[in-house]
């Protein structure tokens, strides 16, 4: 009880009471405007808060990351445009409901399953990541090593159809994390050119890969200035018929904490799942597309179950799932907490304070959406060349702000590029994040545990181990089985169209 108190205490400061506004606030404010999202906001935000205490520096973050998609679902729902890009399925429902002259409904819809989906994420981090940190000290280097090598797998493999190409980019994440000085402080791959001694920085590649190709995106795209209309009407119903949806609303939910808490899997597959269980579980199927209430009431569920979820594993084992938790890994590290079995012992009042402001900023944008929607509409209004210079200007910002470097606006103007064509292209970006990161951790766990590894099988000696090695079996077996399902379902369709020709010509 001492320990909680002592959180509450530390949530109770003035700049954490600040960070808690700004970030709730600020990430709605920023989900609602339909290119930019949470990834941008907080690559660009990720060096100012290095010179903040750790609290609050994660508060202004966790409360962008939490609130954003609370946020997107308004130009989801009034003109057809996911504020991020997991509010896509908000645009399914939500829409056809506006179209009929329903958009306070489906507003109230979403924020209410919105509510839910992220109190509900934050009750399961609460009970499950001090379990998992229980489980976390039988972890030796071994393990985390594979553990790493579990979320990469999981990651690549979660982008069904670019298996290969979000490999190759997973590949290439890695690969940036061995440039420049060694734990031996022997050059790697610098090809004796000084300015790559240090190394790529992680938060100049975020900046790049994030923000700046997002502001060239909207800068060479055609300029568009969307339109929605006000909302008439109080917003209160949503929760009194969200109760009508409680098994759709909890299982959503159940879908988003589950998949939050797997590396590289997150909102879209939680979604997904959601969406497609609401859909054959309803007794109006044929409704869903054309503005179902219950498809709304999943999606969005889901997604807000995920960011709570996500902070599981990185709370308990230091492993980041995605790429967002992985900047946040960074913050942790500046200020020396380390994640892990030992923030658990010696800062459970850091952690309590933590849980305490995720539950408070739900209901802080809860509250103010409720209140502020109209005037929301008109940030959906701002004209995306606009809005493409304030975060190119906001990113070179950050980027000097690192170390006063040209090279490092140089560098991440180099990952703006190369993030532009991947998007042009449809390609994943965040394999790269976290191929870099989860690299880092791979490497120094790798390093340390060949100390006490003779032959390859002692590698998987110990029963976490084992178990870890045979997940990562599975996985791939797993995998290969579908490919071959499909392939063989492709043929099976090609013989077939074959037949049907040879029967039209015959």
């Amino acid at each position: 009880m001492e320990t909680f108190l002592s959180g509450v205490e530390l949530l109770m400061r003035w700049d954490v009471v600040a960070a808690l506004l700004i970030g709730s606030i600020g990430g709605v404010i920023i989900g609602a405007i339909p290119g930019v999202g949470a990834a941008v906001a907080i690559a660009i935000l990720l060096p100012a808060t290095f010179s903040l205490d750790p609290i609050v520096g994660l508060t202004i973050l966790l409360g962008i990351y939490g609130s954003s998609m609370y946020g997107g679902a308004l130009p989801a729902v009034l003109i057809n445009t996911p504020g991020t890009a997991v509010n896509a399925l908000t645009t399914y429902d939500g829409y056809p409901m506006t179209k009929r002259g329903q958009a306070r409904r489906a507003l109230s819809l979403a924020y209410s399953a919105s509510f839910w989906g992220g109190v509900f994420g934050i009750i399961c981090l609460i009970f499950l990541s001090p379990l998992l940190a229980l489980i976390a000290p039988h972890f030796g280097s071994r393990e985390i090593f594979l553990a790493a090598l579990l979320g990469i797998i999981l990651v690549v493999l979660a982008h069904r159809g670019q298996v290969f190409a979000a490999g190759m980019l997973a590949a290439f994440g890695l690969l940036l994390n061995t440039v420049g000085l060694d734990v031996k402080y022997s050059q790697r791959m610098t090809y004796e050119q000084t300015w790559m001694t240090g190394g790529f920085d992680l938060i100049v590649v975020v900046l790049g890969l994030f923000a700046l190709s997002q502001a060239f995106l909207l800068l060479t795209d055609k300029d568009n200035t969307p339109e929605a209309q006000p909302v008439e009407g109080a917003l209160f119903s949503g929760m009194k018929e969200l109760w009508l949806y409680k098994r759709v609303a909890t299982v959503a939910g159940s879908f988003g904490v589950l998949m939050g808490m797997i590396p590289g899997v997150g909102e879209f597959t939680a979604q997904f799942l959601s969406y497609t269980y609401a859909r054959k579980t309803s007794t109006t199927p044929e409704q869903f597309g054309d503005g179902a209430p219950e498809g709304l009431i999943a999606s969005e569920a889901a997604n807000n179950a995920v960011p709570a979820a996500a902070m599981i594993p990185l709370l308990a084992l230091g492993i980041p799932g995605e790429a967002l938790t992985a900047m946040m890994l960074s913050v942790f590290y500046v200020h020396n907490v380390i994640p892990g079995p030992n923030l658990f012992q010696n800062q459970l009042d850091f952690v309590y304070a933590l849980y305490l402001a995720m539950l408070i900023l739900n209901v802080i944008v809860i509250v103010f959406l409720i209140f502020s929607t109209n005037l929301l509409t008109k940030v959906i209004q701002i004209p995306t060349r606009f809005l493409g210079m304030i975060i190119l200007t906001l990113s070179f910002v950050g980027v000097y702000s690192l170390r006063n470097s040209v090279t490092d606006c140089a560098i991440a103007s180099c990952f703006g590029i190369l993030g532009l064509i991947l998007k042009r292209l449809n390609l994943p970006i965040v394999p790269i994040i976290l191929g870099m990161v989860l690299g880092g951790i791979m490497e120094v766990k790798l390093r340390s545990s060949l100390i006490r590894v003779k032959e390859p099988l002692d590698f998987v000696e110990r029963p976490i181990a084992a178990i870890i090695a045979g997940m990562i079996v599975l996985v791939i077996v797993l995998h290969i089985r579908t490919l071959i399902k499909e392939h063989r379902l492709r043929l099976a369709g090609e013989d077939t169209d074959h037949d049907l020709h040879d029967t039209q010509q015959g």
